[in-house]
């Protein structure tokens, strides 16, 4: 017998005032559900949450949850007012016997309980809002980004605890490994509607790019129906007007319905532009180590970073990742060993506390007064690589419209404020780009391009992320601190480090119970993965990882060529079939390129017997 939902909303519209967030809205969330709620930054992603918890009331329509079903949100910004301590505001409502709830839940998400909220972190008030709802442990859990200022560490005890759960759980999270682990149905929000398939975030981007497929082709036949029905109005109205007055309302009505259509929003129109040319070794670290006071956050490390790497710093949070990279590029002095730079280095950084922004000034102000973007005399210019600009038209490239350039950054959402950081970073000429922790409130779109960006990117990449499935596309090399000053040089990205880590800790063991086997250095590479016979851990990576590359440059080449299958592109914009076509060309030639590369390899591994 099919049970009751949780939670039902029937024909739920939203205004705000203006235009329709949601329009006619239905969905039900089921005892046990495990859904991930997708949908582009601005979608209303977060206020169908709130309408689902009963915070937002709609305009119309119906929330009806079961009777006797709890319901609990989790709140980006929660309200500790009246609390003395972080644990007081996590165990409030819960009883005594219970309190053991949020001592385990404040070991997995490290937060100290007695943690004064007067001088807590907004990421440990996070922290401790996801410990209440995990201790009160309502039938329905509402979860917005809870994974945001979460380490790694922190983001796999969540998972595991979520993965053993019979709680029904809505998830919005920008980290895609956390989702496919977790979710076995999808809603997604594309312009004011939202669809459910009964399938996991594994495959909504499959989904997603089949809906959006049918929808062109529909939308191009609509087009070529109104081409011929005005062809046919211009031309033979005139000797059949009494007959066909229906057929030329027909006409007005398929014009309005192709007006009323929502363009699908795009993706933000970002770029990166490498500037010149650094020296070929980009960073050179040699025994270098740092402390603060009784506290050893790193010793003895040591590392080179050559132009064109990417260098991914994973670890706890507090563990000294930023420290690190502020030594390697030279901003904060070792107590020992030395960091050499290369030359002619150009670096952009990407902060993750976003202090680079004044939440008082304006989008406009926050662009037009950065000296780096400045434009002599114009107050309405920003400078973009070289080239000045509208500062309008910019913040468009962006997703802005123009009504928020005004808006205070304050305004903004956390995605919002991550674009405007990526606005002024992409600005500036680089060959070094440090990005830390760039994905927090990324939507899915946006960090495909930005991955995208980075691949193509001339210059040299370091990232400090907890996202573990961006890391695997991006790093070259993975550098894990691991605390009490260890700091371990990894080839590879997140899944490369966790496969070489535990044949690592297998042979930790036997040298410890061999006091004759030789010490590794610090600086040695890593065994790595069991690899083809004959090839090097470098060129096993590189075989494994070009199939993907070679399917990524195919599906570009396929969207390129249909592009450039319109006839009249060339004559409508010129400067895209330009640009389109050297862009064929050139991932013609790099399919090429990998090809041979993948087939050298291969032929290499299978002459050596493997």
């Amino acid at each position: 017998m099919a049970r009751a939902p949780l939670l039902q909303l029937s024909d739920i519209s939203l205004t705000f005032g203006g235009d329709p967030v949601f329009d006619g809205l239905s969905l039900n969330i089921q005892p046990g559900d495990r859904v991930a709620l997708v949908g582009r930054n601005g979608s209303g992603k977060s206020t169908l949450m709130k309408v689902m918890a009963g915070l937002v009331e709609a305009d119309k329509g119906d929330r009806v949850l079961s009777p006797g079903t709890s319901v609990g949100y989790m709140q980006q910004e929660p309200d500790m007012s009246g609390f003395e301590t972080l644990g007081d505001f996590a165990g409030a409502g819960l009883d005594p016997s219970e309190a053991y709830k949020v001592e385990m839940a404040s070991e997995g998400l490290k937060f100290d309980p007695a943690r004064p909220v007067a001088t807590a972190s907004g990421g440990e008030r996070r922290r401790a809002a996801l410990a209440r709802l995990w201790a009160e442990g309502p039938e329905l859990m509402l979860l917005d980004e809870p994974t945001n200022h979460l380490d790694i560490e922190a983001i796999g005890w969540l998972e595991d605890q979520l993965r053993e759960t019979r709680r029904a759980f809505v998830l919005i999270s920008h980290d895609r490994a956390f989702l496919r682990a977790l979710t076995r149905a999808t809603l997604w929000i594309d312009r004011g509607a939202v669809r459910r398939q009964e399938k996991g975030f594994e495959d909504f981007e499959a989904w997603r790019d089949k809906v959006w497929e049918d929808e062109d082709v529909a939308r191009h036949k609509l087009d070529r129906k109104i081409k011929s029905e005005a062809r046919w109005a211009v031309e033979g109205i005139s000797a059949r007007r009494k007959r066909n007055q229906g057929r030329v309302r027909a006409l007005a009505a398929l014009r309005e319905d192709r007006a009323s259509q929502i363009r699908r929003q795009g993706t933000a129109a970002m770029a990166l532009d490498s500037g010149p040319k650094s020296g070929r070794k980009v960073i050179e670290a040699a025994g270098i180590a740092k402390g603060f006071g009784a506290r050893t956050l790193l010793k003895d490390f040591s590392l080179t970073v050559m132009r064109g790497d990417r260098v991914a710093f994973v670890g706890p949070n507090g563990v000294g990742k930023t420290t690190l990279i502020g030594m390697l590029t030279g901003e904060i002095a070792p107590d020992r060993g030395e960091v050499k730079l290369g030359t002619n280095l150009m670096p952009a950084i990407f902060d993750q506390s976003r202090s680079a922004l004044d939440p008082d000034r304006t989008l406009w102000d926050s662009l037009t007064l950065d000296p780096g973007m400045r434009v002599s005399g114009e107050a309405d210019q920003v400078m973009v690589r070289g080239q000045p600009k509208h500062v309008v038209g910019y913040l468009k490239d962006f997703l802005f419209d123009e009504a928020q350039a005004r808006a205070p950054v304050r305004s903004l959402s956390g995605g919002e404020k991550a674009r405007l950081l990526l606005a002024r970073l992409m600005a500036k000429e680089s060959n070094l780009l440090v990005l830390d922790e760039p994905t927090n409130d990324l939507d899915v779109e946006t960090l495909d391009l930005l991955q995208e960006l980075l691949d193509d990117y001339d210059g040299t990449v370091l990232l400090v992320s907890h996202d573990r499935d961006f890391i695997d596309r991006v790093a070259t090399t993975t550098v894990a601190m691991e605390g009490d000053g260890r700091a371990v040089v990894y080839a590879g990205g997140w899944s490369d480090y966790r496969a070489q880590r535990g044949e690592a800790a297998t042979t930790d063991k036997a040298v410890k119970s061999d006091a004759s086997a030789p010490k590794v250095k610090q600086d040695a590479k890593p065994q790595g993965q069991a690899r083809k016979a004959g090839l090097s851990f470098t060129e096993s990576h590189r075989l494994k990882e070009l199939p993907g590359v070679m399917d990524r440059l195919g599906a570009e080449i396929a969207k390129l060529e249909g592009l450039l299958s319109d006839a009249d592109l060339f004559t409508r914009e010129p400067v895209k079939f330009r640009k389109a076509t050297e862009a064929l060309t050139e991932r013609q030639n790099a399919l090429a390129a990998a090809e041979e590369e993948w087939l050298t390899l291969e032929e290499k591994a299978e002459a050596s017997g493997g």
